[in-house]
């Protein structure tokens, strides 16, 4: 049955937004000082004073509202599982090449549809399984010319630690997206990035190489990792999740690894081929096709 709904075009573009600024987080962990997950750790708690004020001076707002301002499992929840995602991703790079660990990273779209397929029966239109097809298929074409070139150390071990950081992130985008129904994003937020801080601090000092920057300006890709990635890139993100589907949310995150793709290109001139340029063309286009997929159901 087709909702009456008209299709959140705001929220699409701000879920956009939130994607290409995550896509900044490798660029920013590769300018750090600290080891990977040492800068993780340093996203979450860097950015997590911020999201408690904002959480704190919302609070009248949220109760007028009916929304909850207790801590509970499914705060817990996305946090864990976004801790997981984190850790297995930075992981996986001492193991396999970087355009590996993205992509199998961003395989979260078919994870995503198949859960809400065999939890919910949901059934999608043929327009959108052509479109996360397409979107897979570039973001593949994207990475496959750098991913070509072997890693070091246990490649395959790299490579399964890449696609089980697929499957936190998808657990990740489904608790936000659950979460979101009784939370406001401030509240969520706040209380998911404490959990994942938390939960990398054991893991971050136990890592090998530094914890803290070695001179004050190592401080400056850690502070923007807080801001753009987990403040500007995840905050926005989960206020989309509160208005799309959880399977065109993931589907148009995988602007990411397009946008580290650019980024990279602009701020380390690492080349981008033909068949990159091709597959940032098809990853667009499916997304856009992913995105008529829903509004024709919503329309």
């Amino acid at each position: 049955m087709r909702s009456t709904q008209p299709f959140p075009v705001f929220a699409f573009a701000a879920l956009l937004l939130g994607g290409i600024a995550i896509g900044f987080a490798g660029i920013f962990m590769r300018l750090s000082d600290v080891n990977p997950l040492a800068s993780a750790f340093w996203r979450m708690a860097l950015a997590a004073p911020f999201l408690w004020t904002w959480a704190l001076v919302t609070r009248r707002q949220d109760n007028a509202a009916g929304k909850r301002t207790d801590f509970s499992a499914a705060l817990a929840l996305a946090g864990i599982c976004f801790a997981g995602d984190m850790a297995l991703w930075h992981l996986s790079l001492h193991y396999t090449t970087v355009a590996n660990a993205t992509l199998l990273s961003n395989l979260a779209p078919v994870f995503i549809a198949l859960w809400m397929w065999i939890a919910h029966r949901a059934r999608f239109s043929r327009i959108f399984i052509v479109g996360m097809t397409f979107a897979l298929v570039g973001a593949l074409m994207l990475a496959g010319p750098n991913a070509a070139g072997g890693g070091h150390g246990n490649k395959l071990l790299g490579d399964v630690l890449g696609l089980s950081s697929a499957l936190f992130y998808a657990a990740y985008q489904l608790a936000v997206k659950d979460a979101r129904s009784s939370y406001s994003t401030a509240r969520l937020m706040a209380w998911s990035t404490t959990v994942t801080g938390l939960a990398l601090l054991p893991l971050a000092l136990w890592s090998p190489g530094t914890f803290f920057p070695q001179q004050a300006a190592g401080w400056l890709p850690l502070l923007a990792l807080a801001m753009v990635a987990q403040i500007a890139g995840q905050t926005v993100i989960a206020y989309a999740f509160a208005h799309l589907p959880a399977s065109l949310s993931s589907v148009s995150l995988l602007i990411q690894p397009l946008t580290a793709a650019v980024a990279a290109w602009l701020i380390f001139g690492e080349a981008i081929g033909p068949v990159q340029m091709a597959g940032g063309a098809l990853l667009l286009w499916g997304i856009y096709l992913s995105k008529k997929g829903e509004s024709s159901r919503q329309g």
